[in-house]
């Protein structure tokens, strides 16, 4: 079901690309678009992307248009420097001749969500989320690490902490070994909602504490600082929006300590995904941050 009335929303799970690939060219068989805004860069969207007719196909000026985007595309948007991934977004909204640039998303959250969010979250006790997991796990901090701040913003802030994300493997066992290390109980909401549910609860949340993950501009989404931790990718390139501010960000002493480079000397796309790079980011940068956020004139 989508939450937005007017946007038809056609998945796929790109483990299974090939069936994938066969199921979407069924349904897109016959219909006729007036433009595709060809946003992602990478070679599976755009062969998805041949299944669209249109006569307009929009996507990044050549310098951006990694992995062969350009060869898919009949048209581009204006070149730009070193954007934030959103700022980038609004040049397809330039190309269309939108050029009020408003930042609202207006999400409408079904009630169930919100009755969901309010059972974990129930009262106005300040509230610490925990989404301790990125899709890449060199990107993930240390469990004991997140145990350290849990049990910090417990003590110092009288906070509730809550640990939510996806119902992978990975997730699981760290969410386990974050409860086994805190000396605070953890409230556990690993894998157990929806992505409207998880939405609702970021909302309802004081602030969120997670590493380069959706989760991240999911809170921005909803208004929502965001305690992000960057060294394996840099916050000015694709942290959450809304909260460069209240980030960690040591992708300038990884990029001196792994690539022997000062960051803006690396291309603008370039991760530092090593073993070990997360450990230049310590308990006390996250509890520092965290400590800014709930010194705030407007913090709950």
């Amino acid at each position: 079901m989508s939450l937005l009335p007017q946007i038809e929303f056609l998945a796929i799970d790109k483990r299974h690309f090939p069936a994938e690939f066969l199921r979407l060219r069924k349904r897109l068989h016959g219909r006729q678009f007036d433009a595709l805004l060809h946003m992602q860069l990478s070679l599976r969207a755009s062969l998805l992307g041949t299944l669209v007719r249109s006569p307009v196909r929009l996507g990044f000026d050549r310098a951006r248009a990694r992995e062969l985007q350009w060869l898919f595309t009949n048209r581009k948007i204006a070149a730009r420097g070193r954007q934030h991934v959103l700022d980038s977004f609004w040049g397809f909204a330039d190309a269309l001749g939108v050029t009020d640039h408003r930042l609202e998303w207006n999400l409408p959250l079904p009630p169930e969500a919100a009755a969901y969010a309010a059972q974990v979250i129930p009262d106005d006790q300040p509230t610490l989320l925990i989404s301790p997991c990125s899709s890449h796990v060199l990107r993930n901090w240390r469990a004991e690490y997140y145990a350290q701040v849990a049990d910090y913003a417990a003590s110092r802030w009288n906070m509730r902490v809550v640990l939510c994300g996806g119902p992978s493997p990975v997730e699981r066992d760290m969410g386990d070994r974050i409860q086994a290390l805190a000396k605070h109980s953890c409230i556990d909401q690993i894998g157990r909602d929806t992505l409207p549910q998880m939405t609702a609860l970021l909302g309802a949340a004081t602030v969120l504490l997670t590493p380069d993950s959706g989760p991240a501009h999911m809170a921005t989404m909803v208004g929502t600082p965001v305690i992000g931790l960057y060294a394996a990718t840099n916050p000015a390139r694709s942290g959450p929006y809304l909260s460069q501010d209240w980030c960690v960000n040591r992708f300038p002493q990884a990029a001196r300590a792994f690539c022997g480079r000062e960051p803006e000397d690396l291309p603008w796309t370039v991760k530092i995904e090593r073993p070990g790079v997360m450990d230049l980011i310590r308990p006390e940068d996250a509890m520092e941050r965290l400590d800014a956020v709930m010194r705030r004139p407007d913090s709950n």
